[in-house]
């Protein structure tokens, strides 16, 4: 017979948002890699909706769902997305429905997002969403980065830094801050987030059962 109680939990939604050049994709790519060695399947990161158009290497429910225009406005217009943005002509969002399966079966749905869609999953599911944003140890810093990578244009870079001063306004809205001066540093602090807000939403739907057992053992146990 097992005795352990019976422990469940409903998933939550772990938000990442930064200024690019912060580190934030980085660490949510260390995060989805460690946590799939450790618990298989219990974070994922969110499969957004988009309307542009499909590349050869992508695959239809893995990298995006691809839709139409008619088809995202649909989803749209009957409140079938958590959040959604329109960029560069583009649309992008999250559809509600995996989201909600995926925290029903008690797994973790990882988000890389910024914070106006960080408002609006707010807005729509305040109990399940936990914020983190990440900052720079500088705006020097920020700016080397951004150059170390050498993927942008000055005029790129310039307009990722312009961006980063409106994206630094809204670091108070978030639960947790982290400031990425050191990798490891910042994911051990990222990992034990995640840890304290798993247990902190664990359920155990048998716990007075549980507790009346040990209450009739101690019975027992003293005189």
């Amino acid at each position: 017979m097992n005795d352990e109680p019976d422990i469940s939990r409903r998933g939550i939604m772990l938000v990442l948002s930064s200024p690019s050049g912060a580190g934030k994709t980085t660490l949510t790519r260390n995060l989805l890699e460690q946590e799939n060695i450790d618990s298989p399947g219990k974070l994922a990161l969110s499969v957004s909706a988009t309307t542009r158009t499909k590349r050869p290497s992508e695959i239809d429910g893995v990298h995006y769902f691809f839709k139409t225009n008619k088809q995202f406005e649909t989803m749209r217009d009957h409140g079938e997305l958590l959040e959604w943005a329109e960029v560069h002509g583009n649309y992008y969002g999250t559809p509600r429905e995996p989201v909600e399966a995926a925290l029903a079966e008690g797994r973790d749905i990882l988000f890389d997002i910024d914070w106006q869609g960080t408002q609006q999953l707010r807005d729509k599911m305040p109990d399940d969403v936990i914020t983190i944003f990440v900052l720079p140890p500088s705006a020097p810093e920020l700016k080397s980065r951004l150059v170390r990578r050498a993927e942008d244009s000055n005029d790129v870079i310039a307009q990722r830094l312009r961006n980063a001063a409106e994206e630094f306004r809204h670091w108070n809205e978030y639960d947790y801050i982290l400031v990425n001066r050191d990798l490891d540093k910042s994911f051990a602090r990222l990992r034990a987030i995640l840890t304290a807000e798993r247990l902190k939403r664990v359920k155990m739907p048998n716990l007075n059962d549980f507790v009346d057992k040990l209450l009739n053992e101690l019975k027992g146990l003293t005189p």
